[in-house]
């Protein structure tokens, strides 16, 4: 295993209809790039998967849920640092020097700060928020890198967790080093927002973390975005 060497793990289930573009637009970036792979964990049931196969990425098939499909993402990847991102989020273009600088600097993990792909205020506000080290301002969207060391010793993704597992996560992160939040930015889709409501949304995720806050199990958090969340 090289030092320095990435791994980008995307998880994907049903994206037939952007996932072509976001992984174009992520090769432009790493065009020529040495000790770099793609990793796409994906539980589709759509073309998505004729897709990838026209794509220089490796596929790896599982069952849906974005912890389990990103732990076996990470068992296929070969690189020293692992790279989480969404289908629907792509990074800037000084990624992976960034990762890599973070990382030759004791950094063992982190995350962008984040702005969507829609210019509404609020949408703005929201991204401006990403900046400050409070946990319910981290969130998958934002990416996530992590030494493969690390993430091996604090035993990856729980898989028992549909929501919140991104969360959980950083949790469990900053148990053994603070997650650090570096100055570029992600551009992540704002289409969930667009479909439900940006304040409806909003107000349904505040809920989402108020109830994992509490205690509510999993079961309960579930049944509370599939009545309120498209």
């Amino acid at each position: 295993m090289e030092t320095g060497s990435l791994s980008v793990i995307i998880p994907t289930f049903n994206e037939e209809a952007g996932i072509a573009e976001s992984l174009q637009a992520l090769l432009n970036l790493v065009k020529g790039t040495q000790a770099f792979e793609i990793i796409v964990s994906d539980a589709s049931s759509d073309r998505t998967p004729e897709i990838l196969a026209t794509f220089p990425v490796t596929v790896c098939r599982n069952a849906k849920g974005r912890a389990r499909q990103m732990n076996t993402g990470a068992r296929h990847a070969t690189g020293s640092i692992l790279y989480f991102l969404h289908a629907d989020t792509l990074p800037p273009a000084t990624f992976l020097d960034d990762i890599r600088s973070a990382i030759q600097n004791g950094k063992r993990a982190g995350c962008f700060k984040m702005k969507f792909d829609d210019e509404n205020p609020l949408m703005s506000l929201f991204g401006w928020f990403t900046q400050f080290p409070l946990p319910v301002c981290r969130g998958g969207d934002q990416s996530l890198f992590i030494e493969r060391s690390l993430f091996e010793e604090i035993g990856g993704f729980n898989e028992e967790l549909q929501i919140m597992e991104d969360y959980d996560m950083v949790r469990r992160i900053e148990a053994h080093t603070p997650v650090h939040i570096l100055e570029a930015e992600v551009t992540t889709s704002a289409r969930k927002f667009q479909q439900n409501g940006i304040i409806p949304l909003q107000i349904n995720f505040a809920a989402i973390h108020l109830m994992h806050a509490l205690g509510f199990d999993q079961k309960s958090l579930i049944r509370y975005y599939r009545e309120n969340i498209r």
